[in-house]
């Protein structure tokens, strides 16, 4: 059965190709509003899996997998319109790439199940990424509003943080693997 959480989490990703598509079109105040109201549904479906003590298994696989889906389909598009720089995109897109196949090979290699939590980096991360798009998504619509220091601060801080929190998971799996897996390390 699908619980309201979940159900909050499928919102956010059967919304990201509307919000693609009105990116596409030049709809910048609608593409913003659809990217808001995602991440309110992010914020939502937490707050009422833990107070509605409805955590599944499920949830916990589709909202780290509705957040990367939204916020690379976000980079990916604002590359493409040149809303935000190359290189930032290629940081944000590899790190999760990264991520996801490091995983996929610790799910592959070891039968002890890595569990994957957020850490402070990683939130503070998707906070700035986040953030990135929607102030991206508002010079956007209205130029006037435009700070230039403003957008290179967020640009640079994004990129740092994408940058450290990328290294601080490998480091982490990595650590976790030479613990639970002391026989990967021994010569055949």
């Amino acid at each position: 059965m699908l619980n309201l959480p979940n159900f909050l989490t499928l919102i956010r990703i059967v919304a990201i190709p509307f919000f693609l598509v009105l990116l596409s079109s030049e709809l910048y105040l609608e593409a913003l509003i659809v990217f808001v109201v995602s991440g309110l549904t992010d914020a939502l479906d937490g707050a009422l899996a833990r107070m509605m003590r409805q955590q599944t298994a499920l949830g916990s696989y589709l909202d780290p997998v509705a957040d990367k889906l939204l916020v690379m389909s976000s980079f990916v598009m604002l590359g493409f319109i040149q809303a935000v720089p190359p290189w930032l995109v290629v940081l944000v897109v590899s790190r999760d790439i990264i991520i996801l196949l490091g995983y996929g090979v610790i799910y592959f290699m070891v039968e002890e199940r890595l569990v994957v939590q957020p850490s402070f980096i990683g939130k503070l991360n998707t906070v700035f990424q986040l953030v990135t798009v929607g102030v991206v998504l508002l010079f956007l619509h209205d130029s006037g509003l435009a700070v230039a220091w403003l957008d290179d601060l967020l640009i640079y801080v994004t990129a740092l943080t994408t940058v450290v929190s990328g290294f601080h998971y490998v480091y982490r799996a990595l650590v976790w693997l030479q613990h639970r897996a002391p026989s990967l390390n021994r010569p055949s």
